[in-house]
Order: structure tokens, then C-alpha cells, then sequence
């Protein structure tokens, strides 16, 4: 038989403040290497024929 866990409301608020902390990090990185890119590149980089 398969018993289940009930989250308590602290548990779940700390899950979705964690899940928040953690998608703004990821979001500042991604943009971090973005800006190290473009600076790294020089903004030439952006004027390129597609």
C-alpha cells in the first residue's frame, strides 16, 4: 500500500518561495552570460546581416 504525504501550508509557501529564489537566480545568470557575451563580442555583434 502506498501512503501519501500531506504538505502542511509553511511547506508549501517555503516550496514556492524556494521555486521563486531559484527561478530569479537562474533568470540573473542567463543574463549574466548574456551581458559577458555581448561585452566579450563587442556590440557588433548585434549589427550581423541574418
Amino acid at each position: 500500500m502506498i501512503e501519501t504525504v500531506e504538505i502542511t501550508e509553511a511547506e508549501k509557501k517555503a516550496r514556492k518561495s524556494r521555486s521563486v529564489a531559484i527561478a530569479v537566480a537562474l533568470a540573473v545568470l542567463v543574463g549574466a552570460f548574456y551581458a559577458i557575451t555581448v561585452l566579450k563580442l563587442g556590440s557588433a555583434v548585434l549589427n550581423r546581416p541574418l
